[in-house]
C-alpha cells in the first residue's frame, strides 16, 4: 500500500498538538482524522476505518489505554500507537501487554515517530496477508489434498509469526514445535532442537522441577495449566533470560501426549522498568543539585541574625554578670528577647523549608496553595537574589484557589525555574512571580518572568530535553527543565515558555483546578 492509501486517526485532547501533528502526517503522505477525546475518536472508527490509531495515554474522561482496550475488542485488525510522557514508562509497559504496536514520548521527535508508524504499517500488513491466507485457506479447505498442506503450512506461518516463542514436547519431553521467536530469543538453530533437545534443556539450573511442579498445582491457572508463571531461560551461549511463561499439558483420549510453552521475553519490560526507576532517581539528582545551591545561599541568611541572637545573649550575660537587672534593664532584656523571637522564628521558617525539600518521598497528592508555594520557594532563595541584585515583583490573586498536587515536588519546579531565571541574570535584573485563576479553562496558572540573557530560538524546541543545557560545561546538567516538564505533566499540567535573547523569558505552568 502506498502512503496515501493509509487512514490515520489522531486522538489527543490539546489542538495545538492535533495541528500540528497533522501538518507532519499529512506532510508525510497519511490521510488524517483528529479527534478532541477518546470517545469522539472511537465514534470515528467505524465510519473511517483507520487502519492507525495514535492516541495520548492522558486524556480527561476515556484515557489512552482504555481507547486502546476498545479499539482492540471491537476492531482488532487496527494498530494503536500511544503517546506518553518520559515519566509514564509503567503506562507504556502496560499498553504492550494491552497490545498497543508501539511508544513514543513526550516531546515527540519525528524520526520516532516515523519508526513507530513503519512498524505499525509493517504489522497490519502482515496480519492483512495472513487474514487473506486464512480466507484462501478456508474457501478451498476441502477442494484438494494441495489445499490441506497450504492448512499445515498456514499454521507453521502462524507459530513462527508469534511474537511469543513457542515449544511443544511429546511425552516424553523431546522437542516437536521450536518456533523462530525461540530460536532468536535463546539462539539454537530449530533443526538442532527438534528431535534432539528436551524442554529441560531450555532452563536454568533447578528451574525445570520448579516448572513441573507449578504446572501439576492448582497455583496458576489450574491443575495442568500454567498461566504468566515467571522462570529463567538459558540461551546456547549460557546467559539467563527472563521469562513469562504459560503452559498446558496436552491430552487426547484422557491420555497426556505431551505439553506446549509459550514463552515471553521479559527483557524489554525489565529494560523499561529500569528505566523508569533512573527516571525517579534522575528527579532525586536534580533536587539534591538545587539542595546544595540552597544550603549554601541558606547558610548566608542565616548566618546575620545567628549573629544577632548571640550578641543580645551575650549583652544580657554581661548585664546578669553585675547583679540583679534594675526595671530598666528588665525592659531592655523584653526588647532584646523579642527581637530574638522575631529572628529565630524567621531562621527556624528557613530550615523547616529547607529540609522539607530536601526529603525524599513518594509523589503524595494532597490540597496545595499556590501562593503559600510561591511564598516558600522565594524564602529559600532570598538571599541568592540578593546577592545578585535581582528585584523582585509578586502578582499573587488571593482569589486563587487550591490545587491537588505534591507540594513537594512542585516547589522544586519553582525552584528550578527561579534558579534558571538568577543564571540568566549574573549582572542583576527583575524577577516577577504571578499567581492567577483562569475560570474559563478551569485552571491555575503560574507565571515566573525574568528580562535576562533569554533563550536562542534555535534552542527553544530542545529545553525539555533531558541533558540539554546552553549553560556553560561544569554548570549545569540539563536536568532541571526535563525535571520542570516531567513533575508537570505528572499533575496532569501543561508548562510553555515564551523568550527572546536579551529581552528575558516567561515560563507559563497551568494546572487543572482541584476537582
Amino acid at each position: 500500500m502506498m502512503k496515501k492509501d493509509w487512514k490515520l486517526l489522531l486522538i489527543d485532547d490539546d489542538p495545538g498538538i492535533r495541528k500540528v501533528m497533522t501538518i507532519t502526517l499529512e506532510d508525510a503522505g497519511y490521510l488524517v482524522w483528529t479527534a478532541p477525546n477518546g470517545e469522539e475518536g472511537l465514534s470515528l472508527c467505524p465510519r473511517v476505518f483507520p487502519q492507525i490509531i495514535i492516541t495520548d495515554i492522558r486524556m480527561p474522561g476515556m484515557d489512552g489505554l482504555e481507547v486502546l482496550r476498545c479499539v482492540k475488542e471491537r476492531y482488532p485488525d487496527i494498530e494503536v500507537i500511544v503517546v506518553t510522557a518520559f515519566s509514564e514508562l509503567d503506562f507504556a509497559v502496560k499498553a504492550l501487554q494491552l497490545g498497543a504496536s508501539d511508544f513514543i514520548t513526550k516531546p515527540i521527535h519525528d524520526d520516532a515517530l516515523q519508526v513507530a508508524l513503519k512498524r505499525a504499517r509493517e504489522r497490519y500488513a502482515t496480519r492483512k496477508e495472513l487474514r487473506d491466507y486464512t480466507a484462501i485457506i478456508e474457501e478451498k479447505w476441502m477442494e484438494t489434498a494441495e489445499e490441506l498442506a497450504k492448512t499445515f503450512n498456514f499454521q507453521q506461518i502462524l507459530i513462527d509469526s508469534s511474537i511469543d516463542g513457542i515449544v511443544a514436547c511429546d511425552h516424553e519431553s523431546r522437542v516437536i514445535i521450536f518456533n523462530k521467536s525461540m530460536e532468536s530469543m535463546l539462539g539454537y538453530p530449530r533443526q538442532e532442537a527438534i528431535g534432539h533437545l528436551s524442554l529441560e534443556h531450555f532452563f536454568w539450573e533447578g528451574e525445570y522441577d520448579k516448572f513441573r511442579l507449578k504446572l501439576h498445582s492448582e497455583e496458576f491457572g489450574g491443575r495442568d495449566r500454567l498461566f504468566l508463571y515467571e522462570t529463567t531461560l538459558r540461551t546456547a551461549a549460557g546467559m539467563k533470560i527472563p521469562v513469562q511463561l504459560s503452559a498446558a499439558i496436552l491430552v487426547e483420549e484422557r491420555k497426556p501426549i505431551g505439553v506446549v510453552g509459550f514463552f515471553r521475553d521479559l527483557r524489554e519490560m525489565r529494560r523499561l522498568a529500569q528505566q523508569f526507576a533512573d527516571q525517579a532517581r534522575l528527579l532525586q539528582q536534580d533536587k539534591m543539585i538545587s539542595l546544595g545551591r540552597l544550603a549554601a545561599s541558606v547558610v548566608h541568611e542565616i548566618n546575620n541574625p545567628l549573629s544577632g541572637l548571640l550578641n543580645y545573649a551575650r549583652l544580657m550575660l554581661k548585664i546578669l554578670r553585675q547583679g540583679a537587672p534594675v526595671p530598666e534593664n528588665a525592659q531592655k532584656f523584653t526588647g532584646y528577647l523579642n527581637l530574638m523571637e522575631s529572628e529565630l522564628s524567621r531562621c527556624s521558617k528557613i530550615v523547616s523549608n529547607l529540609l522539607a525539600f530536601s526529603r525524599m518521598s513518594k509523589m503524595e497528592f494532597t490540597e496545595v496553595d499556590i501562593n503559600e508555594l510561591l511564598g516558600r520557594s522565594l524564602l529559600l532563595s532570598q538571599h541568592r537574589l540578593s546577592l545578585q541584585n535581582i528585584q523582585v515583583e509578586t502578582h499573587l490573586d488571593a482569589e486563587v484557589p487550591k490545587v491537588e498536587g505534591d507540594f513537594n515536588q512542585l516547589q522544586q519546579c519553582i525552584i528550578n525555574l527561579i534558579f534558571n531565571a538568577i543564571d540568566a541574570m549574573p549582572h542583576g535584573g527583575r524577577l516577577v512571580l504571578e499567581s492567577r485563576l483562569d475560570p474559563r479553562h478551569e485552571l491555575v496558572v503560574i507565571r515566573v518572568k525574568d528580562n535576562g540573557c533569554g533563550i536562542a530560538r534555535d534552542d527553544l524546541m530542545y529545553i525539555f530535553d533531558p541533558f540539554f543545557t546552553t549553560k556553560k560545561e561544569g554548570k549545569g546538567l540539563g536536568l532541571g527543565l526535563s525535571t520542570v516538564y516531567g513533575i508537570v505533566d505528572r499533575h496532569k499540567g501543561a508548562i510553555t515558555v515564551e523568550s527572546r535573547p536579551s529581552e528575558g523569558s516567561t515560563f507559563t505552568i497551568k494546572l487543572p483546578l482541584r476537582k
